[in-house]
């Protein structure tokens, strides 16, 4: 029996052109025209933008939600249900709508106003390293004020969060293949954002959540749970907490996945969670083209 794992990219993995195909689409055409009229500017024209506007954050997360949604929408009406699901930061939203705990709409709104959010964060910095000691990261992080684990993406991967100078000192301590300072306006995934997090809280509280219809991996808790109450907790924590994507990574693994999804543009959750996952099928759909036979006939 296949046990697949829906996973969802979140913001880094977005690019120009990456609505185009689904425009074929009579309902990804709806669905267009329904986040235009939330968002208040079209999703299409960012979409075909330059790389520079499209990569704001006040732009990225809404279109790659829109584009990630309409992909589940397709996939649901093609072949199997996932047997569990779970996105990376901003690709949490799309997990959440993929498990049916909040509407289209509800869930554009949200990313809507955490965007915003986001946008206007400043006076942090993010730096991500490649290659490096976990033990000696994790002494560091210790005896470092300021500054936390943001992303733990692989045994390889990290990134870390904070203020600018405290990021410096454990980039300069920790030895690593290489450490690349990230073009992003504020300490995402970290204490920092608590006043932003305070106020997304408000926004998170309106909404309404339902129960998941397929087990859900938290970033800041990668234990699989349905109850609406709990993933809406975790929600609220992801924007202050880290993203456990390597726990995430291990807990399919034992759960018996047989198949991992990747849904939206590139090949970013593939590239991070393919040496962990030796020997499961990972499969990437980013467009229309991309929906493979195999999934057709799950």
């Amino acid at each position: 029996m296949t046990k697949t794992a829906w996973v969802f990219p979140g913001q880094g993995s977005q690019a120009v052109g990456m609505a185009d195909e689904l425009l074929e689409l009579p309902e990804a055409i709806a669905r267009f025209e329904e986040a235009e009229q939330i968002l208040g500017w079209s999703v299409v024209e960012r979409c075909q933008s330059d790389v520079e506007t499209l990569s704001r954050t006040l732009y990225t997360q809404p279109c790659l939600y829109t584009v990630e949604s309409i992909l589940v929408d397709v996939l649901k009406a093609r072949t199997a249900q996932p047997t569990w699901v779970a996105g990376h930061s901003l690709g949490e939203y799309v997990a959440l709508y993929a498990a049916g705990v909040f509407d289209f709409a509800d869930g554009l709104r949200l990313v809507k106003h955490r965007a915003e959010l986001m946008e206007n964060a400043s006076g942090g910095l993010m730096a991500a390293l490649l290659g490096f000691d976990r033990e000696q990261l994790k002494e560091q992080l210790q005896q470092t004020s300021g500054v936390v684990l943001a992303n733990d993406n692989n045994d390889g991967q990290a990134v870390i969060s904070g203020q600018p100078e405290a990021v410096e000192t454990v980039l300069q301590n920790v030895k690593s293949k290489r450490a690349v300072k990230l073009n992003v306006s504020g300490a995402f995934h970290s204490p920092f954002m608590a006043t932003a997090a305070a106020e997304f809280r408000s926004v998170l509280d309106a909404v309404a959540f339902k129960d998941a219809q397929v087990p859900v991996l938290s970033n800041v808790d990668p234990t699989p749970t349905t109850v609406a109450s709990e993933l809406k907790a975790r929600l609220i924590e992801q924007m202050t907490g880290s993203v456990r994507w390597r726990e995430i990574t291990q807990q399919l693994l034992e759960a018996g996945v047989t198949q991992v999804v990747e849904i939206g543009p590139g090949k970013v959750l593939t590239g991070i969670m393919k040496r962990a996952l030796s020997g499961v099928e990972l499969i990437n759909v980013g467009s229309l083209s991309e929906v493979p036979a195999t999934l057709l006939t799950c």
